[in-house]
């Protein structure tokens, strides 16, 4: 995906939001922020980079696999975030932790070590975040070896 993408934001009430996207195939999204500003109607938006980080890594991570033939099996990432203040005390996003596990055993992927090498110079959102804060990447298979630690 190249080029710009648009989306448009209308407020529903206090901070519940709709993201409309511009492909009108995608559904529209309601967010929301968590109490005492908004009532959870829907993710805020630290919800929603989260959500980009480890979305966009688990993708590339399928990606790097699949560019060697593999099939990792269904895969699964979990994702924290730590909240921090910063200079001017204004919370902020100080730091993402992303586990990822494949949905099969590493003993039988191909080319392993030379897609666990490159699938986070794929991803764009993370490369992209990176500059203001550390993103973790865990990757896991399915007996719970530790591929990337």
């Amino acid at each position: 995906m190249e080029g710009d993408i648009t989306i448009d934001l209308v407020q529903q009430v206090d901070y519940r939001f709709e993201a409309r996207f511009e492909n009108p195939a995608v559904p529209a999204l309601t967010t929301d922020e968590s109490p005492p500003l908004g009532g959870d109607a829907g993710p805020n938006p630290v919800r929603l980079l989260v959500v980009a980080v480890a979305n966009c890594l688990a993708a590339s991570l399928l990606f790097s696999l699949r560019k060697f033939k593999n099939d990792p099996g269904p895969l699964r990432a979990r994702a924290t975030a730590s909240m921090a203040r910063n200079e001017q005390n204004r919370l902020r996003v100080g730091r993402v932790q992303v586990e990822i596990r494949l949905g099969v055993a590493a003993a039988g992927l191909k080319q392993l070590d030379r897609a666990l090498a490159q699938f986070e110079d794929f991803c764009t959102v993370t490369q992209s975040v990176r500059a203001a804060f550390p993103v973790d990447v865990r990757v896991l298979d399915s007996e719970d070896a530790v591929l990337k630690p």
